[in-house]
């Protein structure tokens, strides 16, 4: 019986015919190749549409810089906040799989029409030259809604692939759990092997052969990643959906209040929990409770009008697993507000980065080869290629030496290094732009749309953020997974990646305070068209100092964090 029970996994994952998962046909890295694939087809896919959307904005849609890049951030920003409705749509009813095969056919209809949309006659924007093109608001609103619709069909993919490639690995086998780190570093890294293709070779396409196929590439192969994905089914170990987690959250919220004049026991054991060896939520294991977070435990103690009604009433009387569920979540939410700078930092690589690099010179050398603004986030993308397998092979077992954590660093250790190093990304930023404007007052080149200042100079600013990447990016991935009760753990993952929308959002808003302060009097401002007459090394700089302060408020949080301790297994 027990070689019987070793056969199948223990954290309550089942195969496709909703069997227990059998722990040597499913799972572990056999299943991986179909979702790193797929990931890595749609990151090529979704990279390859919006590395460079700004220019598509400013030159075929032909807006303002600053309209431009805000809207591009605000796009980038639902792109992230709509993972909450695609991790609600998993946890709660479809489950993960599920949940990636639905939104993943609303994705490809907005790739398709947004390749429409650059593509007939009628729906793209008339040009009278290169240079020069006009969109009616009609041919914008097209191009609005496909963006939508992508943005909307990511929500429901971006949540549920970490935290479904993680779920190959049985959380209660400790050979299979050490694998899991692993994992989130070269799922990083697939992320950034389709980001390397789409800022090299289909930015140029866009640039130099043609929006339609620009566009119509991605579209292709975002249709691939489907393809990928469904093609590993019988592989694939899925975690039953244990029901809305809102009304879950909702319920000891309401249960504490209505205890509010009731003292918790000394006793933490009299508290209330079901007494199955399983949780009452399911897919769930049960969670050991915490001394933190104290009133809502209220919610756990058993009353004697409590003990007199059957069934109990969840809005009443909450299970101490339940409890727990939430104060993870409130644990969480500190942790997360810190990352939301770091997402403005990283953001910049899609909008000043890229008109900073449109005032220099993109020449490859004496050749006639110019290499486009955009392009240049292939060195962030090359920095994650080159510090995964850094990080993995040698900082891991080095650091391990010392710490003796078997993942080197934890994941907050891991995280703080992230966003140490993301400050150095916009002193070299600004750094930059400074060497540049004085360059351009001492040859008086300020009406020169390009200085013959080459444009890798802006190399080491997207090569630090990759660094910083490989840190506080992954870091949160694992982070958000592991600490994320077992039936939340969609929900946890849209958190992470909510960082990023209001990352998005923040940078608008810095932009445009800044933008409607410093233009008072007729001034041109930091960020003018011509940025040659501008001051954007003072944003850069602002950025800078928001990172330290964010940095300093980080370890603080760290410093008091309680860590989730899951008890048993569910099989």
């Amino acid at each position: 019986m027990a070689e019987e029970d070793d056969l199948y996994t223990k954290d309550g994952t089942v195969d496709y015919q909703n069997n227990p998962a059998n722990k040597t046909r499913t799972g572990t890295w056999k299943a991986c190749p179909y979702i790193l694939g797929n990931e890595c087809c749609e990151r090529l896919a979704f990279y390859g549409m919006s590395s460079n959307l700004v220019v598509y904005f400013k030159e075929r849609l032909n807006q303002h810089s600053t309209n431009a890049s805000n809207n591009v951030t605000n796009w980038v920003g639902t792109c992230y906040i709509t993972p909450l409705i695609g991790a609600f749509v998993a946890d709660a009813y479809l489950g993960r799989y599920w949940t990636i095969a639905s939104f993943s056919i609303l994705y490809v209809i907005g790739m398709t029409l947004l390749t429409l949309s650059a593509s007939i006659p009628g729906l793209k924007p008339t040009c009278i030259d290169k240079n020069t093109c006009h969109a009616t608001s009609g041919q914008a609103a097209v191009c609005f809604v496909a963006l939508y619709l992508i943005a909307l069909g990511t929500g429901g993919i971006k949540p549920c692939v970490s935290s479904f490639g993680a779920d190959q690995f049985d959380d209660t086998d400790e050979l299979e759990k050490n694998h899991k780190s692993s994992f989130f570093n070269w799922f990083y890294f697939v992320i950034n092997i389709g980001a390397l293709i789409a800022a090299s070779v289909l930015v140029y396409i866009q640039m130099h052969v043609g929006w339609q196929w620009g566009f119509g590439i991605p579209a292709v192969a975002m249709a691939i990643a489907v393809v990928f994905f469904f093609l590993g089914t019988r592989l694939y170990r899925n975690q039953k959906p244990g029901g809305s987690p809102l009304t879950r959250i909702c319920q000891v919220v309401t249960a504490s209040f209505r205890k509010y004049n009731v003292k918790v026991p000394a006793d933490k054991s009299l508290l209330y929990e079901t007494l199955d060896a399983e949780s009452a939520i399911k897919g769930s294991r049960k969670i050991e409770h915490t001394n933190d977070l104290a009133f809502f435990d209220k919610a756990a103690v058993e009353t004697q009008p409590d003990a007199i009604k059957a069934p109990i009433n969840p809005w009443k009387l909450c299970t101490v697993t339940q409890v727990e569920e939430l104060k993870a979540i409130i644990r969480l939410l500190p942790i997360w507000a810190t990352g939301i700078i770091f997402a403005t930092v990283y953001g910049q690589m899609s909008t000043l980065f890229v008109l900073q690099g449109l005032t220099m010179d993109a020449h490859l050398g004496k050749s006639s080869f110019e290499i486009p603004a955009a392009s240049l986030s292939i060195f962030d993308t090359l920095s994650v290629i080159f510090w995964v397998p850094i990080y993995d092979q040698v900082i891991v077992p080095f650091a391990r030496k010392f710490t003796g954590h078997k993942n080197g660093l934890t994941q907050l250790q891991r995280m703080g290094t992230g966003l140490f190093i993301s400050i150095f990304s916009m002193l070299s930023a600004g750094i930059l732009e400074l060497v540049r404007l004085r360059y351009v007052k001492r040859h008086n080149y300020y009406e020169l749309e390009q200085i013959p200042m080459s444009i890798f100079w802006q190399v080491p600013q997207y090569f630090i953020i990759g660094c910083a990447e490989v840190f506080m990016f992954i870091g949160q991935l694992e982070f958000f997974y592991e600490q994320a009760p077992d039936a939340m753990r969609s929900l946890c993952s849209a958190l992470q990646l909510t960082t990023v929308a209001l990352g998005s959002y923040l940078s608008t808003l810095l932009v445009t305070i800044v933008t409607k302060v410093s233009t008072r009097n007729g001034k041109l401002g930091w960020i003018p068209d011509n940025l040659n007459y501008g001051h954007l090394h003072y944003f850069y700089w602002l950025l800078a100092v928001l990172s330290v302060l964010n940095l300093g408020v980080f370890l603080v949080v760290a410093k008091w964090y309680t860590y989730k301790k899951p008890i048993g297994t569910l099989r």
